[in-house]
């Protein structure tokens, strides 16, 4: 295994309950995300000598402390592998098993709002490689794109530039420009980007930092927030509160959050990670060239949609899936612009993004489109949307819902039609 792909993948395990014995790399050393009675969050870093569980411990006793919890980190949900077939079109919008794009741009241009404009999708991630400053280079194919409010969380300035590539791939799902006669296209290339830094170089991030994103985009009227991103299978929700109740803000404020379901990390483990795991987030798997699930693709009761993000198809358990699944071909990736190897000015189509990272965006970009289009009103809930993209998604697996492939894979051209 490539360095790349252990960095990438991680290697965190959850923090277990306190007393038992974890890893550094679970959360960030030395630091106490902590809920105060008045609602306000804040990070308190521990003494000298103290260790991350007894602080929890300690403040968790204060009568002005709702909750105490390491500050977890997460990574982003998506796998890298070193080779493979080059793609010559993006199969996950107009192949057999693409999610039906061509007729889905044509639908929004009739209604007035071609590629998703006048909608808003904060991209909460790895940055955006949205800027020329400095060292960095924007995007050519997101030159487009209209950027919005952004903001880094991890150097904390308003200069969220991409350093590691996978923001910059997943907003190129959602935006990069489409009929320009140059590189790839993007689902909702009319929409506006928010670019949200909360993971760096390596691809991880705090589980503060992401919470405050998140809440900064609701509070910046986003109107989707795409997370592309994953806390080790192990972590339950009482282990990120603020997580969960900036999930419950930005909802209850009208964004469509969508979130990737996680690659499986180990065998045994194979439920939906969070954040994806929230009631008020759209869990998102990924499915392959084929329509079958892919054989990384974390699965279980609180799955929603899958939509494509490449890679190798899951051995077949269902007859559909015998028909469909070829376990032991190649399989294929998401092809998007970001950076080539480690520059952030030199940009192409690198080979070997995969994972339900990639995925996500899929459905982020026709949340953004139906918002856009007024398909279901002028101001729609975030559940009205949701439901609207589970009922005309393409049924896959055993007929109706199921853990493996949620509501089915989703279809652009059909939640968009009549």
């Amino acid at each position: 295994m490539s360095t790349r792909t252990l960095l990438l993948l991680g290697t965190l395990l959850a923090l277990c309950p306190l007393g038992a014995t974890a890893r550094a790399a679970d959360y960030v050393p030395g630091e106490v995300v902590v809920g105060h009675t008045d609602g306000s969050v804040s990070k308190v870093d521990t003494e000298a000598g103290q260790s991350v569980a007894d602080a929890v411990e300690k403040l968790r006793d204060h009568p002005k402390v709702t909750y105490a919890v390491p500050n977890y980190v997460a990574h982003a949900a998506a796998e890298w592998a070193p080779d493979g077939p080059y793609l010559d079109k993006q199969w996950n919008f107009v192949g057999g098993w693409g999610i039906g794009m061509p007729q889905a741009w044509a639908l929004a241009e009739a209604a007035g709002a071609p590629g998703g404009r006048g909608a808003t999708v904060a991209v909460v991630d790895s940055g955006v490689a949205y800027e020329t400053r400095g060292h960095f280079k924007r995007d050519p194919d997101l030159h487009r794109s209209t950027f919005v409010h952004p903001w880094d969380f991890v150097g904390r300035d308003s200069h969220p530039n991409d350093r590691y590539g996978h923001g910059t791939h997943v907003a190129g799902t959602l935006a990069q420009a489409t009929n320009n006669a140059f590189g790839v296209a993007g689902a909702a290339y009319g929409v506006k980007i928010m670019p949200l830094k909360v993971l760096d170089d390596f691809g991880e991030g705090d589980s503060l930092a992401i919470a405050r994103a998140i809440r900064y985009a609701a509070r910046h009227h986003a109107d989707v927030i795409n997370l592309s991103l994953e806390f080790d299978h192990r972590v339950v929700a009482g282990e990120i509160p603020e997580i969960l109740s900036a999930i419950r803000y930005a909802h209850a404020r009208g964004a469509v959050i969508v979130a990737a379901a996680g690659n499986i990390q180990k065998p045994y483990l194979r439920r939906v990670a969070y954040p994806a795991r929230a009631s008020d987030v759209i869990a998102v798997g990924a499915t392959t060239r084929h329509g079958c699930r892919a054989e990384y693709s974390s699965y279980g009761a609180d799955l929603d949609l899958v939509a494509p993000g490449g890679g190798v198809d899951s051995k077949p358990s269902t007859p559909q899936e015998q028909l469909l699944c070829r376990p032991e071909t190649a399989g294929s990736w998401i092809y998007q612009e970001t950076f080539l190897g480690n520059s952030v000015t030199d940009f192409g189509l690198p080979r070997g993004y995969e994972g339900t990272s990639m995925a996500s965006p899929h459905v982020s970009a026709l949340a953004a489109l139906l918002i856009a289009t007024h398909r279901l009103g002028a101001h729609p809930t975030p559940s009205a949307v949701e439901a609207r993209i589970e009922q005309t998604a393409r049924d896959l697996g055993k007929p109706g819902y199921d853990s493996r492939y949620g509501w089915g894979l989703v279809n652009a051209a059909s939640a968009l039609g009549p």
